[in-house]
């Protein structure tokens, strides 16, 4: 017994005068700072370089059928004044135009827009300072003629002619539409309004601007165009909700769960409602998949009541796996809420923690800002070429861009920043929580832990421990470039079809994806760690887990269980939100939308995210907390124990 304890490490022992986390320290892990503001130099200087040799245009701005990117002197012909690209067929061809055209009437069929200008026949109304088109004139390309592209001035005719050939031909109908990245995309009411007048009786199946033949891909390029199409017409929805609902459920659900009174309630009323959400979603969608099937004159196509019918069965089966779930884990749940009670009771004393990750997210963004301009640029540097293919008689044109060993590696050390800045945001806030939830549990008198708190957990952690968590975001960061390396040669492999590298590369993936796991668990502990004791990160994760390993089993069961109530909260927060929206929009937009499952898809996205930051409040301060528990019970006598009498007993008793 006496070996186990030894390879256990020796039990923690108080410093001297200990009060609460120490209030003498030191920085820690310098050299890693150093480096992380060598990196961050160093891209800086690698991104201006880029900015000063590069284009961003050439990657964002669209390419004309003849190779010219529109809004740039790039290619054949000026286009500076014409940064837009108006598609004239479903091979991605098109030309340069100065706006976006909006038309009150949706559709001018009379009006194409071709290769070679704007075509117009009797009973046009736009003039040509609507569509202003570039100078395509001297261009070898066919020209619009009324035989070739308006036979007999008829619309239906013109549909199926030389020039516009349903859409894959040189010429299109000039339409109402919407700008997406300098791309000017048709909107549904223009879409519709066309073919009721090329196809009134019916008889072609016509989907404005079609990939190709293929029954397959004509769905893809469908579905991707009314994805486009619902998003742009509910993106204040998607910002509204996404963003805004997201964030004030989350502060409300976060705010009340502080008030220990209300846990019990809010906790399993979130299970019932969750449970509840995903049951009444379920019989909506059922109910409205009958609705449009009784349709006398049918409004929606066999495969949206299909889809509709299919997503509420999926939707039950969700809820009823829910049930099942959450009845096998009843007795963990209330297990878990006792520590969960103790957190709330110190964001209940510091509630700026809540204010925490908002400030976080706001630098990562910033720093995402910066970082996604150097990449375009970066891209932008190599070698532009475009390649000329023949469709149907016509051509388009596609860009290519051959890239030099300089841009290859400074694009993996661009990836290289990318993973150590974002991880060392996350770590550094962990530490700060780590280090606010610690002075809570070591004060002695807990009326005197408040946002003052937070404040001077913030400045000790940056001034203090920046390198500690620059140290362990390093880590991770390796390890998420070898893992990114892994799945470089993984697609090598796959494009040699050579199975015995496809299975030794998966196995590799799978070893490093759990040793990024373990490595995450390892210097979540030693954060708390270092904001309890002020060490340096090697130390704190040497004791964090030999601390670990003799408290195994209380540790790890109420650490586990306790996780599930987080996750209740995350699930709770997004299933809520995603009900908000799915009624708003249903009620304002329902008539204009393709479907409302992309938006509501967007939507759900955002909310898991943010809802994660709330939460992960709760996940840290759990994990502190106990771990301040065993320390406490390590280093003082039953009598000198920090931890109150109603946490120690809980521990024991469910530990």
């Amino acid at each position: 017994m006496g070996r186990e304890d030894e390879d256990l490490g020796e039990k923690l022992s108080a410093p001297p005068d200990f009060d609460g986390p120490t209030a003498n320290r030191r920085c820690t892990d310098v050299l890693c700072t150093i480096l992380l503001w060598c990196m961050w130099i160093c891209m800086t200087g690698l991104g201006i370089f880029c900015i000063q040799n590069g284009d961003y245009r050439l990657i964002l701005y669209p390419l004309d059928y003849d190779g010219n990117v529109c809004g740039t002197n790039y290619g054949g012909k000026n286009m500076t004044d014409f940064p837009y690209l108006y598609y004239v067929n479903d091979f991605s061809g098109g030309v340069c135009v100065k706006e976006c055209p909006t038309l009150e009437n949706l559709t001018d069929a009379h009006t194409l827009v071709t290769y070679g200008g704007l075509f117009q026949t009797e009973g046009s109304f736009i003039t040509s300072e609507v569509i202003s088109i570039a100078d395509y004139s001297g261009n070898d390309t066919l020209q619009c003629t009324e035989a070739l592209c308006y036979p007999g001035n008829d619309p239906e005719r013109s549909f199926t002619s030389f020039g516009v050939n349903q859409g894959k031909g040189y010429a299109y109908y000039a339409m109402d539409t919407y700008e997406v990245l300098w791309r000017c995309l048709f909107t549904e009411e223009a879409r519709t309004e066309l073919e009721t007048m090329v196809n009134p009786n019916g008889n072609n199946n016509i989907s404005m601007i079609e990939l190709t033949n293929s029954t397959y891909l004509k769905q893809g390029y469908n579905f991707w165009s009314n994805l486009y199409g619902d998003l742009f017409l509910t993106r204040y929805y998607i910002l509204g909700l996404g963003f805004g609902a997201t964030i004030v459920i989350g502060f409300t659900y976060a705010f009340l769960m502080r008030i220990p009174g209300v846990l019990n309630i809010m906790v399993w009323t979130s299970i019932f409602a969750t449970i509840g959400i995903f049951f009444a979603a379920g019989w909506y969608a059922g109910d409205t998949a009958k609705t449009w099937e009784s349709y006398d004159s049918p409004k929606y196509t066999e495969d949206e009541v299909r889809y509709a019918t299919i997503a509420s069965y999926v939707l039950y089966a969700v809820g009823g796996l829910l049930v099942l779930l959450f009845l096998f884990m009843r007795k963990r749940i209330q297990l878990a809420m006792g520590c969960v009670k103790e957190t709330s009771k110190a964001v209940l004393a510091m509630p700026t923690i809540i204010l925490f990750p908002v400030f976080q997210g706001i630098g990562f963004m910033c720093f995402m800002i910066a970082w996604a301009v150097y990449v375009a640029y970066l891209a932008s540097m190599g070698e532009f070429t475009t390649t000329e293919y023949g469709v149907g008689g016509y051509k388009i044109s596609v860009r290519w861009f051959e890239f030099s060993d300089f841009i290859y590696q400074s694009g993996w050390f661009f990836l290289f920043c990318f993973f150590w800045t974002g991880q060392f945001i996350l770590a550094l806030g962990e530490i700060i929580f780590a280090m606010c939830f610690a002075k809570w549990y070591f004060s002695r008198e807990k009326s005197r832990v408040g946002s003052l708190t937070v404040i001077s957990s913030i400045s000790a952690s940056m001034w203090y421990h920046s390198g500690t968590a620059a140290f362990g975001s390093l880590i991770i960061a390796i390890i998420k470039m070898i893992r990114a390396a892994l799945a470089y040669l993984q697609r090598k492999a796959e494009e040699m079809d050579n199975g015995i590298a496809k299975a030794i590369l998966c196995c590799l993936q799978c070893c490093f994806w759990c040793l990024e796991k373990c490595m995450r668990f390892l210097n979540k502990n030693a954060y708390i760690q270092c904001a309890i004791f002020g060490s340096s990160f090697c130390k704190s994760s040497k004791e964090a887990f030999f601390l670990i390993m003799r408290n195994a089993a209380r540790i790890g069961a109420i650490t586990y269980v306790s996780g599930g109530v987080v996750f209740v909260g995350k699930v709770f927060i997004t299933s809520l939100t995603t009900g908000v929206a799915y009624f708003a929009i249903s009620e304002q937009l329902r008539d204009e939308l393709y479907s409302v499952i992309g938006p509501l898809v967007f939507i759900a996205v955002i909310a898991w995210f943010i809802s994660g930051m709330f939460m992960g409040i709760y996940d840290m301060g759990i994990a502190t907390i106990l771990q301040c528990f065993v320390a406490d019970e390590e280093m003082f006598d039953d009598d000198q124990m920090y931890a109150q009498g109603s946490l120690k007993a809980w521990v024991d008793n469910h530990g």
